[in-house]
């Protein structure tokens, strides 16, 4: 990991050279990333979203709560390259036509020795595949659930302090059920910001 080169970027979107993943992380450099957001539409109509358990073993936001797939893109990929993430993380194969683009969201994340300045490039899937179809890669992902999106959305918009999450989680070969209640600080802290923005999209997809 300590050799991915990325591209970077001034705060105009202009490309300013490359560096090591490291050092753009350790100078708070601007660089671009792939998210993809799983939803799915249940029986009575309402949409679901899916979310990922980070693994433990993750240095950074270990064990909470994330976008459903997402990573770095390196200086010789574009954003229809992200489209490995799914499969490396979920298991699963999609093609890139499939995915509903929401464009590029710019945002930072400032944290103790830890300055993430993203481009991230965020797409939708709409999904029908059962939970059992999902193997997850476990140096990454420790589990997935779905919850309400219209919870998700109340939770974020600040009319709701938790919401309820289902799915599993993995322990060794064995997939364990999660049905708990999930609160902000269970969340990766992305910007409030963006997590609206996430929002804004899907429901303009599925209006």
């Amino acid at each position: 990991m300590n050799d991915e080169w990325l591209t970077t970027f001034d705060e105009d979107g202009n490309i300013t050279g490359s560096a090591p993943r490291n050092d753009v992380h350790r100078l708070g450099l601007w660089h671009e990333t792939f998210h993809c957001w799983l939803v799915s539409r249940e029986p009575d109509g309402e949409i679901s979203i899916w979310l990922q358990l980070r693994s433990r073993q993750k240095r950074d936001y270990a064990g909470l709560l994330d976008i459903t797939a997402a990573g770095h893109l390196l200086t010789h990929e574009t954003p229809q390259d992200g489209i490995r993430e799914l499969e490396e993380e979920l298991g699963i194969s999609v093609p890139f036509a499939a995915l509903h683009p929401l464009g590029i969201i710019p945002y930072t994340m400032d944290t103790s020795g830890f300055l993430d300045r993203e481009r991230a490039n965020v797409f939708i899937l709409e999904t029908a595949l059962p939970m059992e179809a999902f193997n997850l890669q476990p140096e990454e992902v420790a589990g997935l659930v779905t919850a309400s999106f219209t919870d998700f959305s109340s939770l974020w918009e600040g009319s709701r302090s938790s919401i309820r999450v289902r799915g599993f989680r993995m322990e060794g070969t064995l997939r364990i059920p999660i049905d708990e209640e999930a609160v902000i600080s269970s969340f990766v802290p992305h910007e409030p910001s963006y997590y609206r923005k996430i929002i804004a999209g899907i429901s303009a997809v599925f209006a």
